[in-house]
């Protein structure tokens, strides 16, 4: 008599430990991130506020999108985020790059010669010269 085997067990056993890898993999890049942007607020707080005379030589943006689904629905819509970086030259010739808001990137242009205020790699503000250094009437 023709008989039928039960299917492998290796997939019955093997998917579960896929499933917690995976899960656990996730979790720990979480569990990572948020650790470093813990780290990275510690380190800005302890930095002292620095104001420096700087001129704007770059801006750029990035933009990232994701699909979500909805939960109430099978629908999903696109979602996008926009994120604006703006780069300072100081004095000394360094270059030092800055996360801003939309915005402060707004109102800052190429070239703008003023005074940056930072602490750490958090941009604080950035307050352009009514006229050229040079002159003395600086704010």
């Amino acid at each position: 008599m023709f008989m039928f085997h039960s299917p492998p067990d290796i997939m019955f056993s093997a998917i579960p430990i896929i499933f917690f890898v995976i899960f656990f993999l996730v979790l720990g890049t979480i569990i990572f991130g948020i650790v470093k942007s813990i780290g990275q607020w510690r380190y800005n707080n302890s930095q002292p506020k620095l104001t420096v005379s700087a001129k704007v030589t770059s801006k750029r943006t990035h933009t990232s999108s994701s699909i979500q689904h909805n939960a109430g629905d099978m629908g999903m819509h696109h979602v996008e985020s926009t994120s604006y970086y703006i780069t300072f030259e100081v004095e000394s010739g360094d270059r030092m790059e800055f996360r801003v808001d939309g915005r402060e990137f707004g109102l800052i242009a190429d070239n703008d010669l003023g005074k940056l205020c930072f602490q750490g790699t958090r941009f604080l503000s950035f307050v352009r010269y009514k006229s050229s250094p040079a002159d003395g009437d600086s704010k």
